[in-house]
Parts: structure tokens; C-alpha cells; sequence
């Protein structure tokens, strides 16, 4: 209960210096909220777009187009070694043979283009092997499909290899440099949090310096005097926090009008959500503790001297 009291007591009186200052403290609250909201927003939208990224098209297809020269009996006979080369990799996939004349009447039939084609006087298609992979759980999973259609291209009577799910390759990659740019951004705003925390403390300890000095000469100790300003800084990153979740939040209600225009021209209903609470617990938590962090470093560094 004693522990519990002094808690109490602390907060209390950090909560009180406050009130003494409103102004002070939205103006801080304000430029704090501002540093957070940019990695918030982008935590926000990397949490929307992964779901997504994850599902889109991770059974990749390799198709195998063979050289014009290769006799039908050696083309068919492809189909043992390419099973043999999936097995290697330990992948598995659906492998349809196409004959070049099959793959002829497809494009006229499907372009509607014969009086054009006619004019070619032969087909200029090659037989192919059209490969649909599966075992792959995710995009970043199917970058393996790399070194298949590299043991597919070495084999003999192969003109051209080619991957028909490189863009998912391509997003995965991109979502991963996306991720390290807002941990970057993120370890650059919490540290300009903390210089923000950090001067707001040293100024609260000079202007209660008379203060402090007569709580030592009563017998204070060191943990009573910091405890409020402790309390401070970790209010001072909270309310910061909440600030910056709700311009995130509010933010959202315009783009979402544009992302839905934008996806419906893909037939999609693609909207950001907002973050979880699960999500929103730990972004105000840690913004909680940059506060405390900065609080504690000014602390540390401000009040020793008046020892």
C-alpha cells in the first residue's frame, strides 16, 4: 500500500505540474504527435497491404517454350526431366504439354485474326510446356521458382524460359524495403520523441529547482524527486501516441475514398482499415515508453548535478 501511495502521489503531482502549463504541454504534445504520426501511418498501411501481398498469386507458372527444330517425339520426352528437375527442387507442379498446332488454333480462335494469320503460310508457334508450381505459401516462398526455371533453361531443346508471377517477386521485394525504410524512419522520429521529452523535463526540473532542494533538505530521496518527472514524460508520450493514432485514424476516411476508385478499376474492395487493438495498444505503449526513456535520460543527467 506504502509502494502504491507514493505511485499515486507522483502522478498526482506530475498531472498537477501540468495543469500549471497546458499551453506548454499541447505544444509538446503536439510536435511529439506529429514525429509519431508518420511512422504510425506507415505501420498502418504496410499492416493493410500484407494480408494481400500474401495472397496474390503464390502458385507462380513457368512456361517452356522449345526451339523450332525439336521433333515432336523429343519434345514429349522433356516431360521425365522436367518432373525429374521439380523432384530435385522438391517443388510439384501440374505440367501440361501444348503442341504448337493445339497452340495455333488457340490464337485464332482467341484473336480472331485467321485471315491474318492465313497469310503466314505456317505456324510460327513452338511446342511448350506450361508449368503450374504449387507448395508455395507466400511471395517471398516463391523466389525459389528462380533456380527451377534456371535447370529448366539448360535443358536441351529449350529456346525461353519464362516466370509469369516476377511482379509478385517484385512486391515482396519492395514490401520488404518499404518495412526497412519505416524502421529506419521509425529509429529517427523516437529519437527526435526522446530530444523532445528529454528538453521538456530539463526545463520542468530548472523551474522547479527551489523545489527539489527543499524536498531533499526534508529528507526526499532520489526515487520520490524523479518519480513525478518520470510520470511526465511517459503522460507527455501518451497523450502524444493517442494524438497521432487519431490523425491516422481521420486520415484514413479520405484516402480510403480514393483507394476504393482505384481498386474497383481491378474489381477489388481493397480499404485500409484501421489498426487493431492489439496494434493500437502497442503503438501507444511504446510511445509511452519513449517518453519515459527521455525522461529518465534528462533526469538522470539534470537532477545528478544537484546532488
Amino acid at each position: 500500500m506504502n509502494w502504491l501511495r507514493q505511485h499515486f502521489f507522483a502522478f498526482a503531482d506530475a498531472f498537477s505540474h501540468l495543469l500549471r502549463s497546458p499551453g506548454n504541454f499541447v505544444l509538446n504534445v503536439l510536435v511529439v504527435s506529429i514525429a509519431l504520426a508518420l511512422p504510425f501511418a506507415g505501420l498502418t498501411v504496410l499492416e493493410n497491404v500484407r494480408p494481400v501481398s500474401e495472397q496474390l498469386a503464390v502458385e507462380p507458372e513457368i512456361s517452356i517454350f522449345l526451339k523450332m527444330d525439336v521433333s515432336r517425339d523429343k519434345a514429349t520426352a522433356l516431360s521425365s526431366t522436367i518432373n525429374s528437375i521439380l523432384q530435385s527442387s522438391g517443388s510439384t507442379a501440374k505440367v501440361e504439354f501444348t503442341p504448337r498446332e493445339k497452340a495455333f488454333d488457340s490464337l485464332k480462335s482467341k484473336t480472331g485474326l485467321n485471315d491474318v494469320l492465313a497469310t503466314l503460310g505456317s505456324n510460327p508457334l513452338p511446342d511448350s510446356y506450361v508449368l503450374k508450381l504449387s507448395g508455395f505459401q507466400n511471395a517471398m516462398d516463391a523466389s525459389r521458382v528462380d533456380d527451377i526455371a534456371q535447370k529448366l533453361k539448360a535443358m536441351p531443346g529449350v529456346d525461353t524460359v519464362q516466370i509469369d508471377s516476377a511482379w509478385v517477386k517484385r512486391l515482396a521485394a519492395l514490401l520488404r524495403i518499404l518495412r526497412l525504410v519505416l524502421l529506419f524512419l521509425g529509429i529517427t522520429l523516437g529519437a527526435v520523441v526522446v530530444a523532445v521529452v528529454f528538453n521538456t523535463i530539463r526545463l520542468q526540473v530548472m523551474t522547479q529547482y527551489e523545489e527539489i532542494e527543499v524536498s531533499r533538505l526534508l529528507g526526499a530521496t532520489n526515487a520520490f524527486i524523479h518519480r513525478p518527472f518520470y510520470y511526465t514524460g511517459a503522460l507527455l508520450g501518451l497523450c502524444a501516441g493517442g494524438l497521432a493514432l487519431g490523425l491516422v485514424v481521420l486520415a484514413l476516411q479520405p484516402l480510403n475514398l480514393a483507394i476504393t476508385d482505384f481498386a474497383r478499376l481491378y474489381a477489388s474492395e481493397f480499404r485500409l482499415a484501421p489498426p487493431s487493438i492489439e496494434a493500437i495498444a502497442f503503438l501507444l505503449g511504446a510511445s509511452a515508453l519513449l517518453g519515459l526513456f527521455g525522461a529518465m535520460l534528462s533526469v538522470k543527467r539534470h537532477l545528478s548535478r544537484l546532488t
